[in-house]
C-alpha cells in the first residue's frame, strides 16, 4: 500500500540543500553517541570480568572486593539505562530540518518515484462531498462504471478496520465476463483495498499478476460550495514498458472520469448533505468506509469545516 504517498512540497525541495548539512551533523552526532554507549558496555564487561577473576583468584572474597564488584555491577546496569535515543526528536531541529531528517531516515519512500506512472488534475464543478460519497461508495463500481469495468461484481467485504484518520476496507471482486479486457492485467477474482487516509486522500489498491499492484491515489480538495480540485496519481510495480503502461492508464483514468461526470452531476442536484448525517448513513457493509468518514468528519456543517480547514492550510 502507498500509505503516506504524498507529494513533497516545493518549499521543502528548495530548502533541502540548505538544511542537509545540519541534518548530516545531527545524524553523525547521533551515531557517535551510540558508538560510545556500545564501547562503554564492552569496557564495563571487561572491567567486571577482570575484577571478578582477580577477586576469586585466591579463593577468598574480602569485603573490599565484594564492594568493588557490587559497585561495578551497579554502574554497569546504570550504563545500560543510559542508552541514547536511536533518533533525535523535533526539539533538536527546526520543523523544516526535522521533516528533512524524517524523509532521509525513511529512504524507502523515495522508491515511490520509480513506481509513479501518471498524474492528472481537474477542477470539477461539483461539491467536494459528492466526490467523497462517490469514491467511498463501493456500489458505484458495479453501476457507474458498468462499461469501463465490464460487469465487475463485488462478491463480499472481507475486512474492515478503522484508523485514527479514516479506515481500510478490503473487498473481493470478480470479472463476470470472460471477454473482460481487464483480464489482461489481473486475475478474474481479486481482493481490492480501499483506504481513507484523510478527509482529502483516498487510496485504491488493485492486485494484478505475480504480486504486482496498481495504486490509485485520489486527492480531493474543496474550493468552494460548488467546486472541488481533484488530483489523481497512479503508481504501479508492473514490469511492463512504462510508456505503454502510461498510455493505458491515462486512457483508463479519463474513461472512468467521463463516466463519473453524469453521476456527480446527479448527486449535486440532490440534497446529498443529508447523507453526511450519521443517523441517515446506510448500515450496509458496502458503505462502511463512507460511514467511517461521516463519523469522523460529517455533521450538519461538514462542508464549512473542511473548507475552513483547507483555507487555513493555504495561509
Amino acid at each position: 500500500m502507498l500509505i503516506n504517498c504524498l507529494k513533497k512540497n516545493e518549499k521543502l525541495s528548495v530548502n533541502k540543500t540548505s538544511h542537509v548539512s545540519n541534518v548530516e551533523i545531527a545524524l553523525f552526532i547521533d551515531q557517535i553517541k551510540s558508538n560510545i554507549w556500545q564501547f562503554g558496555i564492552l569496557s564495563w564487561l571487561f572491567g567486571i570480568t577482570d575484577r571478578g577473576i582477580a577477586a576469586f583468584a585466591d579463593g577468598y572474597l574480602s569485603a573490599i572486593e565484594i564492594s568493588q564488584l557490587f559497585t561495578a555491577s551497579f554502574l554497569f546496569v546504570s550504563w545500560l539505562y543510559l542508552k541514547p535515543e536511536e533518533s533525535f526528536n523535533s526539539n533538536d531541529l527546526v520543523p523544516s530540518q526535522y521533516q528533512e531528517y524524517l524523509d532521509r531516515t525513511q529512504a524507502n519512500k523515495l522508491q515511490l518515484k520509480k513506481l509513479h506512472m501518471i498524474s492528472q488534475e481537474y477542477i470539477l464543478p461539483f461539491p467536494y462531498i459528492c466526490q467523497i460519497y462517490h469514491l467511498l461508495n463501493l456500489k458505484h463500481l458495479e453501476t457507474v462504471h458498468r462499461f469501463s469495468l465490464t460487469n465487475l461484481k463485488i462478491l463480499n467485504i472481507s475486512h474492515f478496520q478503522t484508523t485514527n484518520n479514516g479506515g481500510i476496507i478490503k473487498f473481493q471482486t470478480i470479472l463476470d465476463s470472460p471477454a473482460n479486457p481487464l483480464r489482461i492485467w489481473r486475475q478474474p477474482t481479486v481482493e481490492v483495498d480501499l483506504i481513507l487516509h484523510t478527509p482529502y486522500t483516498i487510496e485504491l489498491s488493485i492486485p494484478v499478476y505475480n504480486q504486482k499492484r496498481i495504486f490509485v491515489i485520489f486527492y480531493a480538495f474543496p474550493l468552494n460550495d460548488s467546486e472541488h480540485h481533484l488530483f489523481i496519481d497512479i503508481y504501479s510495480d508492473l514490469e511492463w514498458p512504462k510508456p505503454l503502461l502510461q498510455i493505458i492508464l491515462h486512457f483508463a483514468s479519463c474513461l472512468t472520469l467521463f463516466e463519473d461526470l453524469p453521476y456527480l452531476s446527479a448527486l449535486a442536484e440532490k440534497k446529498i448533505e443529508r447523507l453526511f448525517n450519521l443517523n441517515r448513513t446506510s448500515n450496509h457493509e458496502s458503505a462502511l468506509l463512507f460511514k467511517r468518514f461521516v463519523e469522523l468528519y460529517g455533521s450538519s456543517g461538514e462542508t464549512t469545516k473542511l473548507l475552513e480547514g483547507r483555507e487555513e492550510r493555504r495561509d
